[in-house]
């Protein structure tokens, strides 16, 4: 259901913007998604072609994930988000409440669960293309 709450607000953003930019007709919309999010993108693409209305109805979808970078507060180490395999509990809770990943993932460096959030997180258009 997250995917579907997500692609519906989407939706929502893509209209809102084209009638302030006075588009008749919306071409492309580029999406990015960032990691932490952990959209499955079956059920987003799957949601944002059933909301789509009859001014949307031949955009193009672009989705782009964007590779979640973390820092460590405690040592400075920089890493990158990994898909190693997790709990499907610990994934289901990073899933719709990204901020807690801080009580899941530690340092692979000194341990410490104290990082912050560089990149990979949220849900954003990065562009609309269409016509007037």
């Amino acid at each position: 259901m997250h995917e579907w709450a997500l692609a519906e607000a989407t939706v929502t953003a893509v209209l809102e913007t084209a009638e302030k930019e006075g588009l008749q007709e919306i071409e492309e919309v580029q999406i990015k998604i960032g990691e932490l999010q952990q959209i499955d993108r079956e059920i987003f693409d799957f949601a944002l072609s059933q909301l789509r209305p009859l001014i949307m109805e031949t955009t193009k979808f672009q989705i782009e994930t964007v590779p979640a970078e973390l820092h460590c507060r405690v040592c400075n180490y920089q890493w990158s988000f990994t898909s190693e395999p997790l709990d499907l509990e610990v994934s289901e809770a990073i899933h719709f409440v990204p901020e807690v990943a801080h009580t899941y993932l530690k340092c692979p460096n000194c341990g410490s669960p104290d990082f912050e959030i560089l990149k990979g997180r949220g849900v954003w258009l990065a562009s609309i293309k269409g016509g007037k």
